[in-house]
C-alpha cells in the first residue's frame, strides 16, 4: 500500500483534508432547496464508502509496503473492526445533527461551533492516547481555536433575521454535533496500527479502517438517520418513497459527491497520522471550520445584513490561523 515517510507530507495530506471537510457541505447548501438534508444524507452515505472502497482497491492495495486491503482486512481481529465500526456509528449521529444545523444555521455558524468543539475535544482525547508534539503549544492552539468558536456564536447572535429561539437551537444541535464528533476518531485511531510499513497483525492499515468506518455509517444510517427522517428537528417528515420518487440524478450525484469529498480527506487524514500523531492530524483536519467559514461567510453571504460583527468575524479567522499553525508547530518542538 502506499504510506508516506515525512512529517511534511503529512502536514500537506492534513492540509488536504481540511479543505475537503470544510468543503464537502457546500453539495448540502446546493441540495437543500430541493432535497431535505435526511434524504440528501443517505446519498452523503453512499458516497462515502464509494471512494473509501476506491482507494483501498487502488491505493492501498498497491505498493510494496505495508498490507494490501483484502490481505489486510483478512487478517484483522475482532476488536480492530469493532473498533473502526464503531467510529462509523458516532461519527454518523454527530453529522447528522451537524447537517441538521447547516440547514437551520448555515455553514459559517454550525461549522465553527460544532466542529472547532470536536477539534477541541479530539485533539485532548487522541493526544491522552498518544501523546506526540509539545503539550503546551499544541493546547496553546487549541485554546485559541476555541476563543475564535465563542466569537463566531457572538457574531452569529447579530444577525437581524434570526430570531432567539432560532439562534439558540442552531448553536445548541452544533454542540452536541461537536460534542458526539470529538469522541469517533478516538475510535477509528484505535483499530490502527501505529507503524504503516510493518503493521502489527490483528491491527488496520489505514485504508482498510476508512471502509469499515464507512461501512458503520452506512448501516448506522439506517438507525439515526431515520429517526430523523420521521421525526425531524427542522423541515417536514419525509419518507423512504421520498428518496426514490422525488429525487433526480443531479440530486443523487451532488450527495455522493459530498460524501466522495469528506471520505477522501478521512482517508488523507489517517494516512497523515503515522508521521503527524493522531491529536495533530485530527487537529490540523478540524482546521476545516475555517474553510467552511470562509465558505459561509465569502459565499453564501450568511451574515448578510448583520450589523456589527466585521470586528467579530475578522478576530475569528486571526484566532482560527493562529491556533491552527501552533498546532502544527507542536510537532516540531
Amino acid at each position: 500500500m502506499v504510506v508516506i515517510h515525512s512529517y511534511g507530507v503529512a502536514v500537506f495530506l492534513a492540509f488536504v483534508t481540511m479543505l475537503c471537510w470544510g468543503s464537502w457541505a457546500n453539495t448540502q447548501k446546493l441540495a437543500q432547496k430541493h432535497w431535505p438534508f435526511q434524504l440528501f444524507y443517505w446519498d452523503y452515505a453512499i458516497g462515502v464508502l464509494l471512494l473509501a472502497l476506491l482507494l483501498a482497491f487502488t491505493a492501498g492495495s498497491s505498493g510494496t509496503e505495508g498490507r494490501s486491503f483484502l490481505a489486510d482486512l483478512a487478517q484483522a481481529d475482532g476488536k480492530s473492526l469493532i473498533s473502526a465500526f464503531l467510529g462509523g456509528v458516532v461519527f454518523n449521529i454527530a453529522n447528522i445533527l451537524l447537517v441538521a444545523a447547516i440547514a437551520i444555521a448555515g455553514m459559517a455558524v454550525a461549522f465553527p461551533i460544532g466542529i472547532g468543539l470536536a477539534l477541541v475535544l479530539g485533539v485532548i482525547t487522541n493526544y491522552a492516547a498518544t501523546p506526540l508534539g509539545n503539550p503546551v503549544i499544541l493546547f496553546s492552539g487549541v485554546a485559541l481555536v476555541t476563543i475564535a468558536i465563542i466569537l463566531d456564536a457572538m457574531a452569529y447572535r447579530r444577525l437581524s433575521n434570526s430570531s432567539s429561539i432560532t439562534s439558540a437551537k442552531g448553536i445548541v444541535i452544533s454542540l452536541l454535533a461537536g460534542f458526539l464528533m470529538g469522541f469517533f476518531y478516538r475510535f477509528v485511531a484505535a483499530s490502527m496500527a501505529t507503524d504503516f510499513v510493518n503493521p502489527m497483525a490483528g491491527k488496520l492499515t489505514p485504508y482498510t479502517a476508512s471502509v469499515v468506518f464507512a461501512v458503520g455509517l452506512l448501516i448506522s444510517n439506517f438507525v439515526w438517520n431515520t429517526i430523523f427522517m420521521y421525526k425531524p428537528l427542522t423541515g417536514e417528515k419525509v419518507t423512504y418513497k421520498d428518496y426514490f420518487v422525488k429525487g433526480d440524478t443531479k440530486l443523487h450525484l451532488i450527495g455522493i459527491l459530498g460524501g466522495a469529498i469528506w471520505s477522501l480527506g478521512m482517508t488523507l487524514n489517517i494516512i497523515a497520522a503515522e508521521q503527524a500523531g493522531f491529536a495533530i492530524s485530527y487537529g490540523l483536519g478540524q482546521g476545516a471550520t475555517l474553510i467552511a467559514a470562509l465558505w459561509g461567510v465569502f459565499i453564501w453571504k450568511e451574515f448578510k445584513g448583520a450589523k456589527g460583527v466585521n470586528g467579530l468575524l475578522t478576530a475569528m479567522f486571526l484566532f482560527f490561523v493562529v491556533g491552527l499553525t501552533l498546532i502544527i508547530v507542536a510537532r516540531l518542538y
